[in-house]
Order: structure tokens, then C-alpha cells, then sequence
């Protein structure tokens, strides 16, 4: 356990436990002048993440390498910065068809800490060396820690059992690279200076912004280059509610000019698989044809379809 002391003069150092010159009369602000001073600080955000694209473009390349090769990406962090490595992991199914256990959150705490607060097991850096362990993480694999602070102890044991064991390694944080004292080295260091939150020490505001941005980079931005959007669409997608499943019959008449039956038809005999249905439908082929023909191109149906011209 860290010397309280430490932890104390560490705290008063970090940018995201300073006070906010703008908001210091938040407490006698009505409603609109709330909204309209968390909005202000809010657009801040964007601007700082991106200050930052070289280095998000870093993890976007190495995440997609790992998964093209069978790895894996793994989230980890404490309280607010886990739940949202959890979010992100937990949407890469059914937004683009990845397998559960290609994209995986871990939150000091376990799944309990998703629901519940379990604020106090972000201090032990074994626990995090642990769930690494039980993983089974290895060299082809990216570890990316997600910590406001920069000092989690969870997510620091995290990083250090990954980067034993030979993982690619990203680091998220809210305050600027030269706060954060790290025993080993950072593949990517992304910092991500916010500033002090509208509310000190507040960090599920700004710096959680900040992180769900970068989180929504990293995946999508591999999910792109590993073929799983066509265009501006996703078309790897999951049929795994009524929702999705007209979603991917509209996505294959807009592409194929298949009216509804017609739609319904190609995804039928595509067993499913939207990729499949839609090269089906542009190039005229069969099933067998089009899934040949995708694997040849790596699954990029742009790719796959212009070898028919």
C-alpha cells in the first residue's frame, strides 16, 4: 500500500484535483447557468483529444495488428475509466461481429464494480496483476489502462504483469505524461490533459469524455482496418436482436437496390452473414462464391467486389 502522505501530496499535484477557475460559483448557479458551464467545458474535449491523434493513431495500428494475428484487446481500469473499458469491450460484438473474447474489459472490483461502487480495490496493484495472470495474457496481445489519474495502482499492476509478459501496452490518462510515474515502459502513452474538472476531482466528467472518445477511436479505428465497414457503414454486424436484423436488411437494399423480400432473401441464404449477403447481392454470386471471395481480400468487400470489374 502506498504511504497516505505520498498519496496526499501526489493528489494535490494532479491537474484533474485542481479547482476550476470558471466554475468556482457553480453552487449558486440555477439550472441553465449549470448546464451552460459543464457545455463550456465539455467543448473542450475534443480539442484536447486532439492534440493526441498521433498517439491514438499508434494504439489504432498496434490494436489492429493484435487482432489480425488472433490477439486480443484488454481494457483495464478502476470505477469510471473500468466501466467505460467495459462498455467499449462490450459493444464490439454486436457492432461488428467481433467473438466476446477478442475485446475485453477488466474493472478493479470485477463484475460486481460495474453495478456497485468497489472503489477500495483499485489501490492493491497485485489484484491487477492477477486478473492479467488469469487471462493468460501473452506477446500477441494489447493491454490498454485507462486511469484519470495516471497513478491507479490497479491498472499500473495491470500494465507491468502485461508488459512481463510480453503485451503491447497503452496508457489513457486526464493529466499530462510528466505526472504520471510509471516503472516500466508505455508502448503509447496517451495523455490527455483536461484541465480541472467543473466539479474537483470529479473525473467521471471531462476526463471520462475524454476517455470514451479515445476508446471509441481505438476499436472502431481497427474495427475500419480490419474490413468490418463498408463505406461509412458497419456491415460485420450481429443479428442478435429485431432491431439489428432490419437494420442489415435496409444496409443490403441500400447498397444492392434489393427491395424487402429480396433482402430478406440474400440474408437467408447468406446464413446470416451480412458481408456475405450484401457481395452476394452486388456481384451476383453465390454464398460460396462471395465467402471465397472475401477471405481472398481479407474480408474487404470494396476490395473484394471491384475484382469482379
Amino acid at each position: 500500500m502506498i504511504d497516505k502522505q505520498i498519496l496526499y501530496d501526489q493528489l494535490k499535484k494532479l491537474e484533474t484535483e485542481q479547482r476550476n477557475p470558471e466554475t468556482m460559483h457553480i453552487d449558486l448557479a440555477d439550472p441553465a447557468e449549470i448546464v451552460r458551464l459543464m457545455n463550456e467545458q465539455d467543448k473542450k474535449v475534443a480539442e484536447y483529444v486532439g492534440t493526441r491523434k498521433d498517439s491514438i493513431a499508434g494504439a489504432v495500428d498496434i490494436v489492429h495488428k493484435a487482432l489480425a494475428r488472433g490477439g486480443r484487446l484488454i481494457y483495464t481500469g478502476s470505477g469510471t475509466s473500468g466501466r467505460l473499458g467495459v462498455l467499449d469491450a462490450v459493444e464490439c460484438p454486436p457492432t461488428f461481429g467481433t467473438r466476446p473474447e477478442q475485446v475485453v474489459g477488466l474493472i478493479a472490483g470485477g463484475r460486481e464494480a460495474m453495478f456497485v461502487a468497489q472503489e477500495g480495490f483499485e489501490d492493491f496493484p497485485e489484484h491487477g496483476e492477477k486478473d492479467i495472470a488469469e487471462l493468460h495474457v501473452s506477446e500477441t496481445d494489447v493491454v490498454c489502462g485507462l486511469a484519470a489519474s495516471g497513478r491507479t495502482p490497479y491498472v499500473l499492476g495491470t500494465l507491468n504483469e502485461s508488459k512481463r509478459r510480453g503485451a503491447k501496452t497503452i496508457m489513457v490518462c486526464c493529466v499530462p505524461a510528466e505526472q504520471v510515474k510509471l516503472e516500466m515502459d508505455i508502448d503509447i502513452m496517451i495523455d490527455i490533459p483536461v484541465g480541472p474538472e467543473v466539479i474537483m476531482g470529479s473525473t467521471r466528467l471531462k476526463s471520462a469524455t475524454a476517455q470514451k472518445m479515445v476508446c471509441n477511436m481505438i476499436t472502431t479505428g481497427a474495427m475500419v482496418r480490419l474490413g468490418k465497414v463498408y463505406e461509412n457503414v458497419m456491415v460485420d454486424l450481429m443479428l442478435t436482436n429485431n432491431k439489428l436484423v432490419e437494420r442489415s436488411r435496409r444496409i443490403i437494399s441500400m447498397f444492392t437496390g434489393a427491395d424487402y423480400d429480396e433482402s430478406t432473401r440474400l440474408m437467408k441464404d447468406a446464413g446470416g452473414k451480412v458481408k456475405v449477403a450484401l457481395l452476394m447481392g452486388l456481384a451476383k454470386v453465390s454464398r460460396e462464391e462471395a465467402e471465397k471471395k472475401l477471405e481472398e481480400h481479407d474480408g474487404f468487400i470494396r476490395a473484394a467486389h471491384h475484382s469482379y470489374e
